[in-house]
């Protein structure tokens, strides 16, 4: 580990969001060259830049790099932001494959890329089918774009296998978890930890643990540093999708963050959810299996559903269950020793993750 290090200097985290940015754009600005010699169509690379420059927090990014730092590494940190602009990509295929299967209308603000490509096609359900059959090829090629940025980092020889190994267990681990989101695991939907598992191998992995080790990976870390990072990561990203969950249910206090439908009228498997059900009176329990997982629901029935997981203290427990996992994470960081920016780069990180509002 890093113990001991005393660094002053603070990391810069605009700095480092827009090499990212601008590692992508040149990436794609290559795959648009190469692709108009070739004859291929200009919109696919266009989509992927569009759905890039939608949004996003680029959080994965910023950690990996702040992962890079935090075991110490030094001198020239391309390679760290090269393998952070990879899971920019990897992130851009994930999203897009996952409205897909939930057919969710919107991502971003923009309508999805799916609902994209079908409204290309026009009208009917031979336009539906080829859309997302379209939106699934993006995907793909953001996927392969991800590995093609990650294989050409320039990592030192002795340093590449951890690296892609580490990629490929996140990619695995995501799989994975989308596929407990998709088919379910056989248990109720007021299955608390079936809900928890799911965030676990669909969210905490793949958005804090693994980029925080791959940067760490870079920077040459020892086993200990990759434990740190386990210990921090997972009850971080834990804390992340339950926030997620609740903003898109109820919205933030501010404004900023508007409530939504979209996890409502899907039945998505939350936690926020599996406590509303599990601490429900047999006429709550009844309304919600009735509204929840109905593609017409409205707001004033969304409103109903609000009403319940605070009356059931659902929206309660799991702003608690934030607040457990944010200490937790605290704690880590107090006995970690990693040098000074880095320690408050993740302490600032951990609450844009657990309280960000946009």
């Amino acid at each position: 580990m890093t113990s001991g290090v005393v660094d002053v200097r603070a990391i810069d985290l605009l700095a480092v969001q827009r090499h990212v940015d601008a590692v992508l754009e040149d990436f794609l600005a290559g795959k648009a060259r190469a692709g108009a010699g070739r004859g291929h169509p200009a919109e696919v690379v266009q989509t992927v830049r569009d759905f890039l420059a939608a949004g996003g927090k680029r959080i994965r990014a910023l950690l990996c790099v702040v992962g890079w730092h935090a075991a110490g590494g030094h001198g020239d940190v391309a390679s760290a932001v090269r393998v952070a602009a990879s899971l920019e990509l990897f992130v851009a295929f994930a999203l897009i494959h996952d409205d897909i299967m939930d057919d969710s209308a919107s991502r971003r603000g923009r309508p999805a890329v799916h609902r994209v490509m079908r409204a290309r096609l026009g009208a009917g359900e031979r336009a539906e089918r080829l859309g997302a059959g379209g939106a699934l090829l993006v995907g793909n090629l953001a996927l392969m774009w991800a590995q093609e940025l990650l294989h050409t980092a320039p990592i030192e020889s002795g340093r590449q296998r951890l690296v892609h190994g580490l990629y490929d267990a996140m990619l695995e681990e995501v799989m994975y978890g989308q596929y407990l989101d998709v088919m379910g695991t056989g248990r109720g939907a007021d299955d608390v930890e079936a809900a928890l598992r799911i965030i676990r191998y669909k969210t905490a992995t793949a958005t804090i643990e693994r980029p925080l080790q791959l940067g760490a990976a870079v920077a040459g870390a020892d086993e200990a540093t990759m434990e740190v990072f386990t210990r921090l990561g997972l009850p971080l990203g834990e804390a992340f999708q339950l926030r997620d969950d609740l903003l898109d249910v109820f919205g933030s206090p501010d404004g900023a963050c508007a409530a939504g439908l979209s996890d409502l009228r899907e039945g998505k498997r939350t936690v926020l959810l599996a406590l509303g059900l599990q601490n429900a009176d047999l006429v709550q329990r009844e309304r919600l299996g009735r509204l929840v997982d109905r593609a017409g629901l409205h707001e004033c029935e969304a409103a109903e559903i609000r009403d319940i997981l605070l009356a059931t203290g659902a929206r309660q427990e799991t702003e608690r269950m934030i607040t457990s996992r944010y200490e937790q994470v605290l704690r880590v960081l107090d006995g970690a020793g990693f040098p000074s920016s880095a320690d408050r780069a993740l302490r600032g990180l951990a609450v844009k993750a657990t309280r960000y509002t946009s």
